[in-house]
């Protein structure tokens, strides 16, 4: 997949989606079952393999790698509705589900379901997806708000053409709009629940796989995306050394230099850092799920420090890499200034920024209360 990907990533930078020969090979190698429950002919891949997997998409371009993680989730959150809403969904084969968890919609209940209405950003891989796992903040009078997860056809939404970024571009996430849309009330999900781990699938019960809770299994998903970016940098810096020197210096050759030894060596601990992280926590995820054990609030929040200092690690990394490219690699046919932007992209998001993941981290281990409930 890599060199295909690599081949398509400038057009989905420009483009600002991805390349249909790049979801078809995706789609051929059975990457969109792998969070698929076997009953619908899919993998119910562990997370480590699809943070592997997410890694290595990276590696031929960032966009592809981080949409495909948002299908991984969201298509592993369609198997926690109710088993007729999941016959609904995994009817089309290789189904592309993408999502949003913040809740940045309103609904209010009707008869039969709830009637959604508003807005969610940053929806990443909607124009190319069959259906969107969106949260949404309830106004039920007799309950009062709360949180809820909604499974919507895409063709129920609305899409805001509004993805004109530095980074990531590929991704396509744009924004999207519900106007008046109906959803059934088998399609609604408390996130209560979901959040304590108690799914309303009967026959995905006894899976490991839907023994896990909701945050450090997305986490450990994306934080493939920046492991991947680190070695697409590596790789990248290492197939322009060759016949480089260094302007406006004696060093004919920049492999000669004692700063390029320096740089090297100082990037690939990095990620190797990042690489440790972002295995520790996807190796806890499983391996709780698979002996059905509870989760601590120390393990919850060193899932989320696990993913930032991946992030963190990566963006290091990328950095020191791409300052040792030289003014040439500014051009948008050299790879690693695509790799930069898309690594400092991640850094910014909100769960994933690694200052607040350290924070949050250092709270619980000063034995004060999470100011999240993403955990």
């Amino acid at each position: 997949m890599v060199p295909l990907l690599q081949k398509y990533a400038p057009w989905a930078e420009e483009n600002r989606r991805l390349a249909d020969e790049a979801l078809e090979a995706m789609a051929d190698a059975g990457l969109f079952r792998m969070r698929v429950p076997t009953r619908y002919g899919g993998y119910e891949s562990d997370v480590r393999t699809v943070s592997e997997v997410v890694a290595e998409l990276a590696r031929g371009d960032g966009s592809t790698s981080w949409t495909t993680a948002v299908w991984m989730i969201s298509t592993w959150i369609a198997g926690m509705f109710p088993d007729e809403v999941q016959d609904e969904i995994f009817a089309t084969p290789d189904v592309r589900v993408c999502g949003i968890l913040s809740p940045t919609a309103t609904a209010v209940p009707t008869d039969g379901g709830i009637v959604v209405n508003g807005r969610w950003a940053f929806n990443s891989g909607v124009q190319q997806s069959h259906w969107n796992t969106n949260a949404v903040i309830l106004i039920d009078p007799e309950t009062g708000p709360q949180p809820v997860m909604t499974a919507i056809p895409i063709a129920d939404l609305e899409i805001v053409d509004d993805w004109y970024t530095s980074g990531l571009r590929g991704s396509g996430s744009v924004s999207t709009v519900a106007r008046d849309v109906f959803v059934p009330l088998a399609r609604v999900l408390s996130m209560g629940p979901v959040l304590r781990e108690e799914y309303s699938s009967a026959l995905n019960a006894d899976s490991p796989v839907y023994r896990a809770p909701l945050l450090p299994t997305a986490c450990s998903t994306v934080s493939g995306t920046a492991m991947g970016l680190a070695r697409a940098a590596k790789e990248a810096f290492f197939e322009r050394l060759p016949g480089r020197k260094i302007s406006y210096t004696a060093y004919e050759s920049q492999r000669d230099a004692p700063l390029t030894h320096l740089q090297v060596a100082e990037a690939t601990v990095k990620i190797d850092e990042a690489e440790f992280h972002a295995r520790r926590a996807a190796a806890t995820v499983d391996a709780k799920a698979e002996a059905g054990e509870s989760w601590t609030l120390e393990e919850r929040a060193r899932v989320r420090l696990d993913m930032g200092a991946t992030c963190q690690r990566a963006k290091e990394a990328v950095d020191i890499l791409n300052t040792a490219s030289g003014g040439s690699s500014i051009y948008s046919h050299v790879p690693i200034q695509r790799i930069e932007r898309d690594v400092q992209t991640l850094n910014l998001h909100g769960v994933m920024h690694p200052n607040t993941n350290l924070e949050l981290y250092g709270r619980v281990l000063c034995g004060l209360e999470p100011n999240t409930h993403y955990l």
